[in-house]
């Protein structure tokens, strides 16, 4: 009977480790909560939400959640800018983002959170897509490294 015993605690082991979860490794710096900043709404779309980013090493995801938004799909783009009212018509955008639809989109770019984070890129969502000629702004947000906000 104690020889049984052995063999079936060694059976037990030898399927626990080949069966035994595995956890994927996440970076160090990656608490998994991501670093969120406020939007603001222009030309009174009434649109106010959230950007959060999520950091993957030299690229980041950027999680759009868009409150009032009308129905249907708009532009989303980071620009290169200190706030939202010194942005320039005409300009070009550093990252284009996946159009908002029902007030969310997601997107993973190719700059680091710390770069985006730098004090010196801006969100605005455009009336329109992507497909079209670029609208009026509907809602910014400032990519600034203190959370302070959207102005």
């Amino acid at each position: 009977m104690n020889k049984n015993f052995k063999m079936t605690a060694a059976i037990v082991a030898a399927l626990f480790a080949t069966t035994a979860p595995t956890f994927a490794q996440i970076a160090p710096s990656d608490t998994g909560a991501g670093t969120q900043r406020g939007t603001q709404e222009m030309n009174n779309s009434g649109q106010v939400g959230t950007v959060t980013l999520f950091r993957h090493g030299s690229t980041t995801e950027v999680v759009l959640n868009i409150k009032s938004t009308r129905a249907g799909r708009e532009a989303a783009r980071i620009y290169r800018g200190k706030s939202c009212e010194s942005l320039q018509a005409n300009r070009n955008s550093a990252y284009t983002l996946s159009d908002v639809v029902n007030g969310r989109s997601r997107t993973r770019v190719n700059a680091s959170g710390a770069k985006l984070l730098s004090d010196n890129y801006v969100l605005i969502i455009h009336a329109g897509t992507s497909g079209t000629a670029l609208q009026h702004e509907v809602s910014c947000g400032r990519l600034d490294s203190s959370g302070g906000g959207t102005s």
